[in-house]
């Protein structure tokens, strides 16, 4: 067990931005949550979370720990004002090197995509025609192009199609040669248990992003309320797990930490107390020496002579 008797890092993990709340493995401040996630999460003054990719800075909308994943909004994307007029667009990504993924419930829409490029086919009759060829194409049956979420008659003059891209290289690509997209998330509501329920489910537009939640000893005891109910952080410095407690860092749980210290400081009680026994000894037998002294000391009546003469 290491003891860091330095300002403890509990006291300085905010546990919320805004309205959104921010527990492990997350964390917006450095040395909190796990170094999985390191600099990924920006909370601004004014109480605005972004999550920060390759590809840019982008809201958060909320976060669930319960389902582990982050909605975020791209500003860059299509949205339902834009109707037939599409900005300019950039593709979005994440750092393969976090625990970060995109989720198998978000959906891209792609407009106005060139046909001389990308296979534009309506894909149950294009999959039963050419099954090698099926997941290469943009479906342009998809049912959120014939049911846009909130504006479903945005599009007026603009094509649509749907398209999983499998890596961001294939996102550049079919940008390359579409107009531009959207993602809609497919949101569950009610207490429906099953995922694949159209009655439990409601598209909105946002990217989800999936993360995992690294369960470990070391910080399932550091967050037991038994062992001292500590936040479970690592040092900036080696990025090992830390306990953050109250009174300190340690790196197994904040009862140690607490047993620590009544040692010190018992070993610091002891050692004034025998600093004191020690003087108290010291003075009773300087006492005794100098009345020792004085029974040998001839007795003349009260009256000093160089004979008796104790100094």
């Amino acid at each position: 067990m290491i003891i860091t008797f330095i300002e403890a890092q509990s006291n300085l993990c905010r546990t919320s931005c805004g309205n959104i709340p921010i527990n492990y493995p997350l964390g917006i401040d450095d040395g909190c949550g796990s170094p999985y996630y390191r600099h990924i999460l920006d909370c601004s003054e004014l109480g605005k979370l972004e999550l920060r990719t390759p590809s840019g800075r982008y809201p958060v909308h909320s976060i669930s720990y319960s389902d582990p994943h982050v909605l975020v909004a791209d500003p860059y994307m299509w949205n339902c004002q834009d109707g037939d007029n599409f900005r300019p667009t950039r593709p979005f990504s994440l750092d393969t090197s976090t625990r970060f993924s995109l989720s198998p419930q978000n959906d891209y829409l792609f407009f106005n995509c060139s046909e001389d490029y990308v296979i534009v086919e309506p894909k149950p009759i294009f999959c039963e025609r050419f099954p090698d060829r099926c997941d290469s194409s943009c479906d342009s049956a998809s049912y959120l192009c014939r049911h846009l979420p909130e504006c479903a008659t945005a599009l007026d003059r603009s094509s649509c199609c749907s398209y999983y891209p499998k890596a961001t290289e294939s996102l550049r690509l079919m940008l390359k040669y579409c107009a531009s997209y959207t993602s809609v998330y497919w949101r569950t509501i009610g207490t429906s248990t099953t995922t694949d329920s159209p009655t439990s489910q409601v598209p909105e537009y946002g990217i989800r992003v999936d993360f995992d939640i690294p369960v470990t000893t070391h910080c399932l005891q550091c967050q037991d309320p038994s062992k001292g109910a500590g936040t479970c952080g690592f040092d900036t410095q080696t990025q090992n797990f830390l306990c953050l407690c109250k009174k300190g860092n340690v790196t197994s749980y904040c009862k140690d930490l607490d047993i620590s210290e009544h040692r010190k400081a018992s070993v610091i009680a002891g050692a004034v107390m025998g600093v004191s026994a020690a003087g108290a000894v010291g003075i009773g037998v300087g006492i005794w020496f100098v009345k020792k002294l004085r029974a040998k000391a001839p007795i003349t009546c009260g009256v000093q002579s160089n004979e008796n003469r104790l100094f």
